[in-house]
């Protein structure tokens, strides 16, 4: 091990400054720093780089979901973070976080350092199970390592697999991170739409909106889609708790999207019969910068109106939408369940690709 490695290694929590302009806002901008770095190493892409101001949005809502960190530091120069999310909602036992380290410092022992920082704060918390996610490259070689599910595979030999296992994580899923080109044609796209459409027939109909903030008649049914995506989604070994929606949530969610300077376009599909917002989509970008990447949310289909096409209906409604709205953005990124074949068949069949993998790791508190 080297001198640097054997050097004091401090870690602090991270300070929520008022602004990114602010005094003590150095450890949380070092923070977005390091976690863009992991990203653009672990994956060979910058899709999921994230600017200071729209983190900073979302760590200065506290709340529905509380957000807390930790850097670690070495002769003066921050090599490593941890942020933890939790729900603050009563009875919920699980707490997830993102460790990044300098990638140059792997191995120093500040991964270990703020793992243990992470799971001290879980016990002190009451939560009993924490979870994570790596982020990999495709098409590597070398020995794989498959999820409890049995669908996709991460390297058995990566850094932070051998990390995780040794630090009594499980793997319980696999998720496919895929991007679709926003500048190519669109034909197919509308013929799967008109196709989708006339399949599902007149007791559905499409329903767009762009937000902040959610049009009022439509927050009920919004936060209603939304809650379900803790029950319907593919969970494979990982704990989902479920969450509680109501419109004042929504209304909360949209002030939080206005101050991370987020533009959101939603496509939903309404059950015309009963009012029920059956399935939605919801693409987003930063509202000040629309040549970035386009980032996909939530899609989700109610697991009683499957078999209609309307995740078709509500992506390809979206897309089109969105190149109306946002021309400049060049390609959409999402993340979807390996297991979860019938979105990524949609996927495929509009054009998205893949792009990297994301492991989930699970691990219960003795």
């Amino acid at each position: 091990m080297t001198d640097v490695a054997t050097s004091q290694l401090t870690v602090g929590r991270i300070v929520i400054p008022a602004t990114v302009d602010a005094p003590d806002a150095g450890p949380f901008l070092d923070m977005v720093r390091l976690a863009n770095a992991v990203c653009l190493h672990d994956t060979g892409h910058d899709d999921l780089h994230q600017e200071p101001d729209e983190v900073l949005g979302f760590w200065q809502d506290q709340a529905d979901w509380a957000q807390t960190g930790f850097w670690a530091e070495r002769d003066g120069e921050i090599i490593g973070a941890v942020t933890l999310r939790y729900s603050q909602e009563e009875g919920t036992k699980t707490l997830d976080f993102d460790l990044m380290v300098d990638p140059d410092r792997w191995g120093e022992g500040v991964e270990e350092a703020l793992l243990a920082a992470a799971e001290e704060e879980a016990r002190t918390l009451g939560r009993t199970i924490i979870q994570t996610w790596t982020l990999h490259r495709p098409g590597g070689e070398g020995p794989t390592m498959q999820p409890s599910t049995g669908w996709g595979s991460v390297p058995a030999d990566d850094r932070q697999t051998v990390f995780q296992l040794a630090s009594g994580f499980t793997l319980e899923q696999v998720e496919r991170n895929s991007a679709f080109d926003l500048r190519g044609p669109f034909d197919l796209v509308e013929t799967m739409l008109d196709e989708a459409v006339a399949f599902a027939g007149d007791d559905y109909r499409v329903v767009t909106w762009t937000a902040p903030p959610t049009p009022d008649e439509y927050q009920d049914g919004y936060a209603y889609a939304i809650s379900r995506m803790s029950t319907d989604v593919p969970q494979g070994g990982m704990v989902i708790e479920e969450e509680k929606w109501d419109a004042e949530r929504v209304r909360r969610r949209d002030a939080r999207l206005a101050a991370q300077g987020l533009l959101v376009s939603v496509a939903c599909v309404q059950h015309v019969p009963t009012g029920v917002i059956a399935a939605y989509n919801e693409l987003v970008i930063s509202a000040d910068d629309h040549t970035a990447v386009t980032h996909q949310y939530g899609t989700l289909v109610l697991k009683e109106h499957r078999g209609h096409r309307l995740g078709t209906i509500v992506k390809c409604a979206n897309l089109l939408r969105w190149r109306e709205i946002v021309p400049e953005s060049p390609r959409v990124s999402t993340f979807n369940a390996e297991e979860n074949r019938h979105m990524l068949n949609i996927n495929e069949a509009i054009g998205f690709v893949p792009v990297s993998y994301a492991g989930a790791w699970k691990k219960v508190l003795a």
